[in-house]
């Protein structure tokens, strides 16, 4: 907690007259500095740990938070990926006296963290900075967090970096060491904390203690293990900072990984600035306020000022009432929209289940950092989900927030009274729902895993070993077992109509859940299949959904088997052909083919490198082959499914040759209403920008023109 004053306090702080005798004992120098200080924050401040009470004196930017009394710079995570973010203390310092021309010394020390759950995997490490800029968040990797990478010059700042990666664009010594960085990250001077007896990987607690004089112009960097001060500095500069401390400035701590699952963590931190000179009374070279100079006042005619006022009385006797009827116009009409408005939210509210709470907008507001950009974990259908901290009870949810708050109510509606009601292991949990500021919201539990498609497309060579036989198996059975129950055992069947591997999401243990609800339609069980506006992801689409929009159970089971095929064989439904770029390769032609040839184990994905159950494996792509099969017919149920993967029924005969469908000549819709969302995977949600690609026109399998996007 702040010692003295808090940075809320936007008032001066008053100096008691009667003392504690522990202050008593206080320098005139920081006496002084307290006085200087008084109209921005507090120079002398201890966190022991950090409270939920600590959050009004910080800004977190990025994907910083508090938990457990550390402040935690990067997210948790167990697979490599991307993150950075910076926690700033709120108020500015001020280091400078105009009037004695002095820059004030510091003192500060601080306890921090770096762990990693895989000891091949490290991040880029962690600063502590001063800069101008209260809003300081710089890109992942080796820029620490600290600078942004598209505009390299435009932060500002002095920083000591405990940098845990060489990268040579900055000039980096090696892969550990301790250096000063002003406004730039290729460092003034660093060191090798090794020559200390310390390893900045090594997860244990390390304290730093940075020293400047600004009277010896020296900066100097102490580490250790304990809360020993060493006598022998790590890093001794001789510098002058004053003319980066000439305005107020914020210091805070900073951190990054890129590729990697490095953890940034601060324990405490205690921070001190002193060695003002005291203050020179100002003078005054002439004795004259303000007050004293009269202005000439306005003289005016009195016919002309008879005549005004006769114009004003007339105006006002005109337009007063007209006013006045205008205001109470306006006045009945923002009462009408608002008893409308909550009128229809009643009305919204009354369609959802209870379970689920709702949220208030301004408490998902402040837990997603005002809808941040570095929040935005990916890109749905019908919106954008982010990553969302709620402080009060620190946990971490994801936040679903439609694109339209018109044309995307229907949606929002759907999946917000569907997944309501429903309750199964392998379905993402709705946590609650906001419907504010013309603004739909979801709230889900938070997959630290992300979506399936990320971790099985990886181009890391250290996360295709997370997706293993084992667990590949039982997202296979997971994804058949909440499948089986959305048909068959809901009170109303639900077709999902949008599985891909980038609507299922792994929990922190890879167990499946499905999610994205909003293209799920509820159908009474045993009723004709409905005919509907076509929607979802090519690649995925049934032959005959694509031909006739009609929705069943089956539409559910063919994407479902191209999404079996994917697990098994670690390809997308379209590839470009390696051969040949301008061909591209229906995943389920591809398996049939090596099927038809006896050679189908061929199609498992090289990544397992063999470790895998010959019979399991040879299981799984049979299912998935009679799942994607083009005759709807001839797909199982998901109980029956469930069944054969679990070993509890045999394998339905499957052809040697890939059966084909015939199509009436005359499609029940016009092309132009055959509408599907031609992408691949959900947006990486740690690139700042997409990838560019490229376009291909192809035939679907029912014979349909559709542009796609092919890798």
């Amino acid at each position: 907690m702040i010692n003295r004053h808090s940075p809320d306090d936007r008032r001066p702080p008053q100096l008691s007259k009667k003392m504690p005798p522990l202050e008593l004992h206080l320098s005139l120098p920081l006496l002084t500095i307290f006085a200087l200080l008084a109209l921005s924050a507090s120079s002398d401040f201890t966190f022991p740990s950090f409270t939920s009470l600590s959050l009004r004196n910080f800004t977190f930017l990025g994907d910083s938070y508090l938990r457990n009394g550390l402040i935690v710079l990067t997210r948790v995570a167990f697979v490599p990926s991307s993150s950075s973010g910076s926690a700033i203390f709120a108020a500015p310092l001020s280091f400078f006296d105009p009037d004695s021309n002095t820059t004030a010394s510091f003192s500060t020390h601080f306890t921090f963290s770096i762990k990693s759950p895989s000891s091949n995997s490290y991040g880029d490490g962690l600063t502590f900075f001063l800069s101008p800029d209260s809003q300081t968040l710089g890109s992942p990797g080796g820029f620490l967090g600290l600078v942004n990478s598209s505009c390299l010059t435009k932060n500002r700042f002095v920083a000591i970096e405990f940098d845990t990666r060489q990268d040579p664009h900055f000039h980096d010594p090696d892969n550990d060491h301790v250096g000063l960085d002003i406004d730039s990250l290729e460092s003034i001077k660093t060191a090798d904390p090794s020559l200390s007896g310390i390893d900045l990987k090594s997860g244990n607690s390390i304290t730093a203690w940075i020293d400047y004089k600004n009277d010896q112009r020296c900066l100097l960097v102490f580490l250790s293990y304990t809360d020993q001060k060493p006598r022998k500095p790590l890093l001794s500069i001789n510098i002058d900072l004053s003319p980066y401390l000439k305005e107020p400035v914020h210091p805070g701590f900073s951190a990054s990984m890129e590729r990697s699952t490095e953890l940034h963590l601060i324990e405490s931190w205690s921070f001190e600035a002193f060695g003002f000179l005291p203050v020179r009374p100002k003078t005054q070279p002439h004795n004259v306020s303000d007050s004293s100079v009269i202005g000439r006042p306005s003289i005016l005619v009195s016919g002309s000022r008879s005549k005004h006022h006769k114009r004003l009385v007339l105006g006002l006797g005109i337009t007063g009432p007209a006013f006045f009827c205008a205001v109470l116009v306006a006045l009945g009409y923002v009462a009408l929209r608002k008893r409308r408005k909550i009128k229809n939210v009643k009305s919204f509210k009354a369609e959802i289940m209870t379970g689920p709470r709702e949220f208030s907008y301004k408490e998902l507001k402040n837990a997603t950092r005002g809808f941040h950009s570095s929040r935005i974990l990916g890109h749905g259908a019908f919106g954008t989900v982010y990553k969302a901290y709620f402080a009060r009870s620190g946990s971490v949810a994801a936040v679903k927030r439609s694109k339209h708050s018109h044309e995307g109510k229907t949606e929002f509606m759907a999946e917000l009274t569907i997944i309501a009601c429903l309750r199964h292991k392998n379905l993402i949990h709705l946590q609650g729902w906001c419907i504010e500021k013309d603004e739909l919201l979801l709230v889900y539990d938070y997959m630290p895993n992300g979506s399936l498609d990320k971790v099985l497309y990886s181009e890391l060579p250290d996360e295709w070993t997370l997706l293993n036989w084992t667990r590949r198996k039982n997202i296979a059975v997971g994804l058949a077992s909440v499948l089986r129950y959305l048909h068959q055992e809901c009170e109303q069947q639900v077709i999902h109509r949008d599985i891909k591997t980038s609507n299922v999401m792994l929990d922190g243990d890879f167990n499946p859940r499905l999610g994205d609800f909003g293209l799920a339609r509820l159908m009474d069980h045993d009723k004709s299949p409905v005919s509907t506006l076509t929607a979802g992801t090519m690649g995925y689409l049934a032959p005959e959904y694509l031909q006739y929009g009609k929705v069943t159970e089956k539409t559910d089971v063919f994407s479902y088997g191209i999404v079996i095929l994917e697990v098994a064989c670690g390809r997308r439904p379209i590839e470009r052909d390696p051969s040949n770029q301008k061909m591209v390769v229906h995943l389920v032609d591809w398996v049939w083919g090596l099927h038809s040839k006896g050679n189908i184990i061929e199609t498992a994905d090289k990544r397992l490198n063999g470790e895998f159950e010959v019979e399991e494996m040879r299981r799984l792509l049979l299912v998935g082959l009679c799942c994607a099969n083009p005759d709807s017919s001839m797909r199982p149920s998901m109980r029956r499914v469930l069944h054969i993967l679990v070993n509890e029924a045999d394998l339905p005969v499957i052809p040697r040759v890939k059966p084909g469908v015939n199509f009436s000549d005359s499609l029940p819709l016009a092309l132009e209403d055959l509408v599907s969302k031609c992408e691949e995977g959900e947006e990486d949600e740690d690139e700042d920008e997409d990838e560019d690609e490229d376009e291909e026109e192809l035939r679907s399998p029912c014979g349909v023109l559709c542009k796609i996007r092919v890798d």
